[in-house]
Formats: C-alpha cells, structure tokens, sequence
C-alpha cells in the first residue's frame, strides 16, 4: 500500500501537465479564458495553459464558411408571392468578437440575412427580382456585411439561388415570351421582306437605267448608220445624176441594164429555181446590151479625140432584135 499514493500522485501530475498542454490546428483559433475571462486568442501551434486558471472558451473556425439560407416566401412590390432561396459566404476576422459578441453565430447570420432579403426584394416588382439578382446580390452585401461588422466577420458574398415564381404566374410568363419572341420574328421577317423588295427595286432600276442607256446607244448607232447610208446614197446619186449629165440616155440605159442583168443573175442562182421562165420583154436585153457597147464605144471617142488624128475606129453596129409578138 505504500507505493499506491504516490502513483496515484503521479498518474494526477502527469493528466494536470497534459492538461495544460494545448494543441491548435490550422484554420482555427481558439478563445482562452482565466478564471472565465477572455484574456486571449491561441493561434495554430502549440500553447500551455495554467492549469485550474486557464481554460479553452470557443474554438472559431477561421476559414472561410457557407451558410444556406434556406427557402423563404416574400411577397414583392407588386403583390406576387415568391419562394427564394440564398447563400451567404463569410469569415471570421476577430476570433474573441465572433465568440463573445453574439450569441451563435450562424443563426445570427441566417437571420439577418433573411430580414434583409424580405427587405430588398419586397421593394422590387416582380420582374425586376427575375432580372436584377445582382443588384439584390449587391444590396444584400451591403447592408448584411454592415451589421455583422461588430461580431469580427466579413460577409464575401451573397447569392440568390433560385426565385420560384408561383404557377400561373409561371405560365403568364412563358405565354408572354412565346408572343414576344413570335412578335419579333414576324418583325425579322417583315424587316426581311423589306430589305428584299427594296434590293429588288434596286436591281430592276439600275437593270432599266442600263436597257435605256444601251437603247439610247443603239439609237445612236442606228440613227449615224442611217445618215452614213444616206450620205452614201447621196453620193452615189451625185455621181449617177453627174453621169447622165454628162452622157445623157446611153447612162442611163447603162445602169437600167445593169441592173437587169442582175436581176436575172439572181434568178439563176436562186436554190428554188428549177426552171426560169423569161418574160416577152427579156429579149429586149440583147438590145440593151448593144445599147450599152455603144455607150462605151462613144466615151471612147470622147476621151481620144484630142489624141493624135489618126483615123478614127470604125462604129460596128449591133442588131437590135424586135420584140417577139405573143
């Protein structure tokens, strides 16, 4: 029995120094008080405490927290009840103002965060909380990261997760974006059409403006054809009439039998004439033509006479054949 005292001393010393021995992980920091004051913060390591005075208050979770606030019914500005559900992102800065200046402070957090978002949200008209989350996100922030500033915290973030509309509301809205997309693809298509019609009035001008200019330049072409023609024609006129002028009938029978003379040409080798049949007076060619050698033979003498006077040729006359009777 004498040697149980002082183990049993020993077994107590040795659970008082562990006791005393304190271990702080990474991440948090935990609140130390003496005789139940709050005298400091233990940060990440190892710290001995004075045993029967010191002892470990809170241990705060330093890191960086999620808290979900859950779903809530609001009714907006326009007397629309909605469901809305949020998330609130946050850390602790001072470990002994998150301990000892609120009492839990997750649901302190939570429903702070839930008045503000009755607040906010209930001012706004229903489309507006359908279109403006970040500027609900951004009011949130604000105004929650203000009062909770006193318990050590900041508030990083706050988001709205999901707005449930009621059902007809629901349906409202979904037959409203159905005639409003319709409205504007009928406006697309309207825009379309107009654009078309008005390229198509574009092409069909610029295709007359160019059909009247190529039918004014045809015109013109047309029109200094003519005169060139006409021109020549008065040309050849002058030089008919200067002939007859100056030959009397024999040029004129000239040309009448020349002009004959083609046109029976014209007969013979035309593809559809198979047999030529000859008028009566065809036979007054032969006439004709004597008529034209004596027209030649006398430019001849007209254009030798004032040569040397050598005897002048002898006139050889052709028998002019009588128009044979019917």
């Amino acid at each position: 029995m004498g040697y149980l005292i002082p183990l049993i001393l020993l077994v107590a010393g040795a659970a008082i120094l562990l006791s005393t021995i304190r271990i702080v992980k990474q991440g948090y920091v935990y609140t130390i008080e003496r005789l139940g004051k709050y005298t400091l913060a233990a940060e990440p390591g190892l710290h001995i405490l004075i045993p029967f005075f010191d002892r470990v208050g809170h241990k705060v979770n330093m890191m960086e927290q999620v808290l979900d606030i859950p779903g809530q019914e609001i009714i907006t500005a326009d007397n629309a009840m909605v469901g809305v559900d949020a998330v609130v992102f946050f850390q602790v800065l001072d470990a002994g103002k998150a301990a000892y200046e609120v009492s839990s402070l997750y649901q302190a957090i939570m429903a702070l965060t839930t008045t503000n978002l009755r607040t906010v949200m209930g001012s706004m008209a229903l489309d507006e909380t359908l279109s403006k989350r970040d500027e609900i996100n951004a009011r949130l922030l604000v105004v929650v990261d203000q009062a909770t500033s006193p318990w050590g915290i900041k508030i990083t973030r706050v988001e709205i997760k999901d707005i449930r509309p009621p059902a007809d509301i629901s349906e409202a809205m979904a037959r409203q974006m159905k005639a409003e997309r319709l409205k504007r693809a009928e406006i697309l298509e309207a825009e379309g059409d107009r654009a078309s019609n008005i390229l198509r009035a574009e092409g069909d001008k610029q295709s007359a403006i160019l059909t009247a200019e190529g039918n004014k330049e045809a015109a013109f072409r047309d029109a200094e054809a003519r005169e060139r023609a006409a021109e020549a024609e008065a040309k050849a006129t002058e030089v008919v009439s200067n002939a007859i002028a100056q030959s009397g009938n024999g040029a004129i029978n000239y040309f009448i039998a020349q002009e004959y003379t083609k046109a029976i040409a014209g007969f013979a080798t035309s593809p559809n004439a198979k047999t030529i049949l000859f008028p009566v007076e065809a036979t007054q060619l032969i006439g004709t033509l004597g008529g034209i050698g004596e027209l030649a033979k006398g430019m001849m003498d007209d254009n030798g006479g004032g040569g040397s006077g050598g005897a002048a040729p002898k006139r050889s006359s052709v028998p002019r054949t009588a128009p044979r009777s019917s």
